[in-house]
């Protein structure tokens, strides 16, 4: 079955990259950009449609004349309007965004749903998820690849249920996906941490040292000159990783060098939104300021607002 390929593919995937020297291994999570575009509202509102409804999306947006544009667009504006004040916030305008860029992730996850949902009933159980991927393979005390999938799948168990909030071990689309894509939830990002953790550290004593931080990105195989890279790395764990000088990292050092606290760039977008189309300057939207400016949200050459609609709405 294409999961159980997957999780093959998974696991030669980390072994491969913690063998080979040639590459720096990056386990930092940074957020996606809003727009490989320059942001530049004196030339065109490019940018802004890109972050508005994500790139994927913003491509097709050339058939709707200006009418239909501000039509479809007041349809998206009541989609926003989470709480259903009548108004769009910085905050709820901020959540769309972010929404849009990770599309990529919910479509990751439809791709995958149907294999593992077996008694199609909307949720997966966890007996689904391992059943579906692990199956024989708890059978074979030595299997042949030499992967302990009984490790694996406890591990897998332990993050599925951080994912399933409400403890009952079946997970609904967005538990589904908080468990494949931990990185994107902050009630996650402590279990990723740890994950990490386990990974790199080799004597298990609970941190991660200077050798095993290196070890991680790279293996000497019989080399002596190390590469400039790893040079580097040494002097970023001393002066920048190490934050209390004790020769390793602790759990917040590691959360602080994997998931660093970066320019928030759909916050900042949701400002620029904001500030550009709120005539009364009360610090949130109406429907009409909206789609009074429907050039800088969408433009008239706009997109199939219905797929947008539909993808927002399964999420």
């Amino acid at each position: 079955m294409e999961c159980r390929q997957i999780l093959l593919c998974l696991a030669l995937y980390v072994v491969c990259t913690l063998s080979k020297p040639t590459e720096k291994k990056d386990r930092v999570h940074h957020d996606p950009q809003l727009s490989d575009k320059v942001h530049n509202d004196g030339e065109n509102f490019d940018y802004d449609h890109d972050a508005f409804l994500g790139a994927e999306d913003a491509k097709t947006f050339d058939q709707l004349t200006p009418e239909e544009s501000k039509e479809r667009l007041g349809m998206i504006v009541d989609k926003i309007d989470e709480d259903k004040d009548g108004y769009v916030t910085e905050d709820e305008l901020k959540a769309w965004i972010k929404k849009a860029q990770k599309m990529y992730i919910y479509d990751n996850v439809d791709r995958q749903w149907n294999d593992f949902d077996v008694n199609n009933d909307g949720s997966i159980s966890w007996d689904e998820y391992k059943n579906v991927t692990y199956g024989t393979y708890l059978d074979d005390p030595d299997p042949e690849d030499g992967f302990n999938y009984k490790q694996m799948m406890t591990r897998d168990e332990r993050r599925f249920k951080l994912a399933d909030k409400d403890g009952n071990l079946i997970a609904t689309k967005e538990e589904f996906t908080a468990f494949l894509h931990p990185e994107e939830y902050d009630y996650m990002k402590d279990i990723v941490v740890l994950e990490t953790m386990e990974d790199i550290d080799k004597n298990g004593d609970g941190f991660i040292d200077l050798e095993e931080y290196i070890g991680d990105m790279y293996s000497h195989e019989g080399d002596p000159q190390e590469p400039e890279w790893v040079k580097s790395e040494r002097e970023q764990f001393v002066e920048f990783r190490d934050k209390n000088k004790d020769g390793k990292m602790d759990k917040e050092e590691t959360k602080d060098w994997i998931m660093p606290s970066d320019y928030d760039h759909a916050e900042a977008e949701a400002k620029h939104l904001v500030y550009e189309s709120d005539q009364d300057k009360d610090g949130k939207l109406t429907k009409e300021e909206v789609v009074n400016k429907y050039d800088l949200f969408v433009g008239s050459q706009a997109t199939d607002f219905g797929e947008a609609l539909v993808r927002h709405d399964e999420f």
